[in-house]
């Protein structure tokens, strides 16, 4: 019998009705996961082994029957190094992609650019790299090192070392700009003077350092103990620290204390002649914990390749992931108004010790190391602290000296100004 068009038009209609339901019924099947880091550009070198990482949590967490009875789904997107791009991707991720949660970013210009896609699509972003504080969102988990997790402790280790000068590198963004002008701050609070305080910043993928670490070593010569504080970011760390050894530069002389350099951007180096120089973080992959082997073992494994390294940014988004998922078991639920909710007060090894917990500022508690680099790559532990709450605002700044975050009730504000009283909002 000839179907006439009107029935083929109905059956046709159905057929696609039922092919929607389905797609709809399989998406619902699972939870996606964005996966927001550069695997291209400059800073490929230091994030794309954050994607693996989550890539690998994904992976193990379905492998133990993944989340409320689905599977988790990673959504991975390029912003290539490109800041606008980021926003985008985002935005992609929330609205097109529909993830419960998104892993990424890790400069602080990547990050404010997202921040905005975030609060207006009410999206949840776990950001795993030491930051500059002086930002609060009710959207961002903020799971690396504030200023006093890192960079104030470096600065204390120098001034015990008897440090009187600080010559500032940094690249040319927020992170560097914003940690370098609290740094000053509290140096002179230390009774450190103005004019044995250096600063300089480079472009992204800066390559040309001879001219600067000659003025360093020019900066150096005048008599006082001084050392390099290194908020350098990306793969400008490579040309940098192989001008150091052309210059011959040694840490004896000059040390230099990074904020941005692991055990990822040492492959790229020949770090035989950088043995003594330090780093500033809350991870090393040499802390000896129970905890620590298991995780190298199991990156090791999942890249089948015995020579991959673990770093710090690696660890915190270890620990946000982890957060995120006992966050979501003690909701029910993936909605991000319930999950940031529960994610206050959740608690979760930290791979180098202590128990990491998610404060009402939306940052956590960690130690803080310092460690000096080995002719192997690796990082010698110095020295290691009790875990430190991390702060968002910083009092050594005029204005945020009287701000806190907290968005647990009743202040509920990421800006609150403790002597009004009141919430506020910083510019």
């Amino acid at each position: 019998m000839k179907k006439s068009p009107w029935l083929k038009t109905l059956i046709g209609s159905a057929l696609l009705s039922l092919s929607l339901s389905h797609t709809t019924m399989a998406s619902d099947d699972t939870i996606k996961v964005g996966v927001l880091h550069s695997l291209s550009g400059s800073m490929a070198i230091s994030e794309s082994a954050l994607k693996d990482t989550v890539l690998m949590l994904i992976d193990e967490q379905n492998k133990k029957g993944g989340l409320l009875g689905k599977k988790l789904e990673p959504v991975v997107v390029d912003p290539a190094s490109n800041w606008p791009l980021f926003a985008e991707k985002a935005r992609e991720l929330l609205a097109k992609d529909k993830v419960a949660v998104t892993f990424g970013c890790w400069t602080s210009v990547s990050r404010k650019s997202v921040l905005p896609v975030y609060e207006e699509l009410n999206g949840i972003l776990f950001y795993p790299v030491q930051w500059e504080g002086q930002e609060s969102s009710k959207n961002i988990f903020y799971t690396g090192a504030t200023p006093n997790q890192q960079a104030i402790p470096a600065v204390n280790y120098l001034l015990e070392q008897g440090v009187k000068r600080f010559a500032l590198l940094g690249t040319d963004y927020v992170y560097p700009r914003t940690t370098n002008k609290l740094l000053e701050a509290y140096l002179l609070s230390k009774g450190i003077d103005k004019k044995d305080i250096m600063v300089n910043y480079t472009p992204f993928g800066f390559s040309d350092w001879q001219s600067i670490v000659a003025d360093v070593k020019k900066f150096a010569s005048e008599g006082k103990k001084t050392a390099v504080i290194s908020t350098i970011n990306g793969d400008a760390n490579v040309p940098f620290y192989k001008e150091l050894a052309n210059q011959s530069v040694t840490p004896e002389q000059l040390p230099v204390i990074a904020f941005s350099v692991g055990e990822q951007e040492l492959l790229g180096v020949d770090t035989k002649p950088l043995v003594g120089h330090l780093a500033a973080w809350n991870y090393f992959e040499s802390v000896d914990t129970p905890e620590n082997k298991k995780f190298i073992a199991e990156w090791k494994a999942y890249k089948k390749d015995n020579k991959a390294v673990t770093n710090d940014p690696m660890e915190a988004t270890y620990i946000g992931f982890n957060m995120w998922v006992k966050a979501v078991e003690k909701a029910g639920t993936t909605d991000p108004d319930a999950v940031e909710k529960a994610l206050v007060g959740i608690e979760v090894p930290n791979l180098s010790g202590g128990t990491a917990k998610m404060l009402p500022s939306h940052n956590i508690s960690k130690p803080v190391l310092i460690g000096e680099i080995q002719d192997d790559g690796q990082f010698a532990i110095v020295e290691q602290t009790d875990l430190v709450n991390g702060e968002a605002w910083s009092p050594y700044l005029p204005e945020s000296k009287n701000l806190i975050a907290d968005w647990t009730a009743p202040i509920n504000c990421g800006a609150y100004d403790k002597v009004k009283k009141t919430c506020t909002k910083i510019k």
